[in-house]
């Protein structure tokens, strides 16, 4: 369980930075327990899902491919998965998380 905290961690301080320089419209709000992802390959689809989430080991291999393409800079501002829409849409779904 150790293993996993450092990887939750740093999603919510990416989260915590790409709300803090976003606009405080109400398309940008997200309830508490969820957070907002862009997933795709060309372009990005915002996604917002349960934090609960972040604790799949399937979820947790995608935070690692982002890391590999991305490093912690994510171009949207927000956390960036590197996958298509599709794949994310699948696993997210056989998660319970849309």
């Amino acid at each position: 369980m150790a293993i996993l905290m450092p990887r939750i961690i740093q999603a919510k301080q990416i989260l915590r930075r790409s709300l803090s320089n976003g606009s405080n419209n109400t398309h940008m709000a997200i309830p508490k327990g969820y957070f907002a992802i862009y997933v795709g390959e060309q372009e990005k689809k915002r996604f917002v899902v349960p934090v609960s989430l972040l604790s799949q080991p399937a979820f947790q291999d995608l935070l690692d491919q982002a890391v590999e393409e991305f490093g912690y800079n994510h171009p949207m501002g927000g956390l960036t998965i590197p996958c298509s829409e599709d794949i994310f849409t699948d696993l997210a779904s056989r998660l319970g998380a849309l």
